[in-house]
């Protein structure tokens, strides 16, 4: 239990802090010393290219799917695989949770973190693309860092490798990662519906995971759910979203003002919580979009693409709708509410006592629907993502397959009927450290992708 405290005190603590202006000091964990410079380091390379390809990556999303290969998911799909794990509670209590830690300045910080981690996302998918295997269990693809590291380490040692031990510790540590998720997600879902409806965690548990298992337990069935689940999710908050802010519309240019005034410690300079506002801002918008964790390659590398940029280009723009729409989306929700309504409340309390404020009844019982949809097509998507490491490690067959799909539907089991810190700093550790080794190659590798980017405009340009 100590080394586990220890290991997550490493990742997720601060390894010092820097002063800051009026005496006031931020502390830097080692993943924000890792994935902000490495952002700066993406955004600067590709030419800024949030900003300035924000148009293509809208095209290339629109874009008319072609027939595909037996059973290869499209590029789009992929996008929807990678924003149904995406967003999930982060996206709602911990945008709750930064807001109260560091005040509306938060906001501000987190779409900066976003941007910078469009062009991770870009690098990390682009590779991933370059690299990607034929699947022989499920047909179409697989890929993601555990195979694009196996293939940079096996190049600098003449093909000899038969596995790259960083490669190795990736994958252990995303299978680590994605069974602690799955105790998060259970235990979140049975307690808003808990509070929403008074139903005991048993039967919602029970609920999810019997859904989770008809759909997980089939070869190919994740995708085509995913694929009607998450348009509809994300459709619905939105639509909810910008009901309430129609109805707030008067209080919009006060929310702003408090977002752009806070982010930069006007407010706080007295008080000394500048520190406070930029931190929670960054840390939720590096947690939330999973920009550098190695995540979302997974599915970027099963899609059928006509140039791996184009790939990259959807993962890019998957954080552009995980963080400056959806966690925009709950900073609203709670922005647009009175500050005295929320004093004290932490956790489902705060984000069901602001919804109810805006919706009546209606509005808590939207929430518990909405978590249930988010944190549910959270665990199918990275049981999907769980398929490409399983195979590094295990090889081709089903039992490796299946055993840890049964493993993972356990996690969520327990987890809906309680909460198990261990467990659940196990998930965080697990995505700290599968960063940190996907981090290590990413670097190095970029050049790859940097490469496909300007074969793709240079090729942009010779059709235009």
């Amino acid at each position: 239990m100590k080394l586990i405290s220890y290991i997550y005190q490493l990742l997720w603590g601060d390894l010092f802090t820097i002063p800051l202006p009026n005496g006031q000091t931020a502390g830097i964990s080692l993943l924000v010393l890792l994935l902000i410079p490495a952002g700066i380091f993406f955004t600067v390379r590709t030419r800024f290219l949030p900003v300035r390809l924000f148009p293509e990556m809208l095209r290339v999303t629109v874009k008319k799917r072609r027939k595909s290969e037996h059973h290869a998911i499209s590029g789009l799909q992929a996008l929807i695989v990678s924003t149904a794990t995406r967003v999930g509670m982060g996206n709602l209590v911990g945008v709750f949770a930064a807001i109260s830690a560091g005040g509306a300045g938060a906001v501000f910080w987190m779409w900066l973190t976003a941007l910078l981690g469009s062009s991770t996302a870009f690098v990390e998918a682009t590779l991933a693309q370059i690299h990607k295997e034929k699947d022989p269990l499920y047909g179409g693809y697989r890929g993601g860092p555990a195979y694009y590291i196996h293939h940079f380490v096996k190049e600098r040692k003449d093909g000899k490798s038969r596995r790259s031990i960083i490669a190795v510790l990736f994958a252990i540590s995303g299978l680590i990662c994605w069974c602690g998720i799955s105790q998060v997600i259970s235990n979140s879902v049975s307690s808003s519906f808990y509070n929403a409806f008074q139903i005991p965690p048993l039967y919602s548990t029970v609920v999810l995971v019997i859904l989770a298992a008809v759909i997980v337990l089939r070869k190919n069935a994740t995708v085509k759910v995913l694929d009607v689940l998450v348009p509809i999710m994300a459709g619905c908050y939105f639509l909810i979203t910008l009901i309430i802010i129609v109805k707030n519309i008067t209080y919009l240019p006060a929310v702003f003002r408090q977002i752009f005034a806070e982010a930069f410690g006007l407010r706080q300079a007295v008080a000394g919580g500048f520190g406070a506002v930029l931190m929670n801002g960054v840390k939720r918008g590096l947690f939330s979009n999973e920009a550098g964790s190695g995540s979302a390659p997974c599915a970027a590398a099963a899609a059928e693409a006509d140039h791996p940029a184009s790939a990259g280009l959807l993962q890019a723009f998957g954080v552009f709708i995980d963080t400056i729409v959806i966690c925009s989306c709950t900073a609203m929700i709670m922005l647009l509410a009175p500050a005295g309504l929320l004093t004290g409340l932490s956790g489902m309390d705060l984000l069901q006592t602001a919804m109810a404020h805006h919706l009546g009844r209606f509005g808590m019982i939207f929430i518990a629907a909405t978590l249930w949809l988010f944190s549910f097509s959270t665990f199918i998507g990275i049981l999907f993502y769980a398929r490409s490491n399983v195979a590094y490690l295990f090889g081709d067959n089903w039992l490796s397959q299946t055993l840890y799909k049964i493993l993972a539907l356990i996690m969520l089991f327990i987890g809906g009927l309680a909460a198990y810190t261990f467990v659940w700093d196990l998930g965080d550790i697990g995505i700290g450290l599968m960063t940190i080794f996907n981090m290590l190659i990413l670097i190095p590798q970029s050049k790859e992708a940097l490469a496909a980017l300007q074969d793709y405009e240079k090729n942009r340009k010779g059709k235009s």
